[in-house]
């Protein structure tokens, strides 16, 4: 099973940018997006389609706001309804969450805030960080194969960014940011891709500013953070640096 995570900075303007294509050439199981900045009513009639796949939407109320949306191909299917709320309001109403449960998996796509608009909204961020984990806790207590993908917008540790001392004091770097990554090591997941490619040097977003892709001047946003039981399981995550369209690139989770 291939899932695949992409942070497309506008569903909208990544329509003009060969997205579709791109997503048949990746061919995955399950499409996660983050920030589609979109309801279905603001895009042309079936826009949202991709051929051979039905499709979860879940808008911010603000308009032109984060937003997630999952592709499920059409042969999978599913176990229960989606859930679309971590329970903490204030950020369910942003449009971060998308759960679904398929076979003996739960897979959680999440667009995390962001905490560079002030320290109120670094506070906000660990806040949803700690309603998520407490939810996945009740679900590893009952046994549950948990899956977390998405844009988390932390950089875990020095490797996963280029200029770490640079931005020790920017939020996506913040300790207080970091420490929560951490606690989710702690509590019954693994980061898949750091734990095949232990010193490996990989990013997964780069900003618009200073030519920073072409220098590769990046950090490392997008994760699968798996069940620890299910590591095993893992036999690859690939991250798709060549694919264009985005800030961020896609990454793949290659699992049994």
């Amino acid at each position: 099973m291939k899932i695949t995570t992409w942070n497309v900075n506008g569903f909208r303007a990544v329509l003009k940018k060969e997205f579709k294509e791109s997503v048949h050439l990746l061919d995955p199981d399950i499409l996660c997006l983050q920030e589609t900045k979109s309801r279905i009513d603001q895009l042309n009639p079936g826009e949202e389609q991709i051929e051979g796949y039905k499709v979860i939407w879940n808008a911010a109320e603000r308009p032109g706001y984060s937003g997630v949306a999952t592709y499920i191909r059409d042969n999978l299917q599913l176990s229960g309804s989606p859930e679309l709320a971590v329970g903490k309001p204030e950020a369910d109403s942003e449009g971060r969450t998308i759960r679904i449960e398929f076979g003996d998996l739960i897979l959680y796509n999440i667009y995390f805030p962001n905490g560079q608009r002030g320290m109120d909204r670094v506070d906000f961020k660990l806040d949803f960080y700690r309603q998520l984990l407490d939810n996945c806790n009740q679900l590893h207590e009952k046994g549950a194969n948990i899956i977390i993908t998405g844009d988390f917008n932390t950089a875990h540790n020095e490797i996963d960014l280029a200029n770490p001392k640079e931005n020790s004091k920017v939020s996506g770097f913040l300790p207080e940011e970091r420490v929560w990554i951490d606690k989710y090591l702690a509590n019954g997941f693994k980061d898949a891709y750091r734990e095949l490619y232990p010193e490996k040097v990989e990013y997964t977003w780069w900003t618009y500013r200073f030519t920073a892709r072409a220098r590769n001047i990046g950090w490392r946003l997008d994760y699968f953070l798996v069940s620890n039981h299910l590591l095993p399981r893992v036999k690859d995550v690939v991250i798709h640096n060549q694919i264009m369209g985005s800030d961020h690139c896609p990454v793949t989770l290659f699992i049994d």
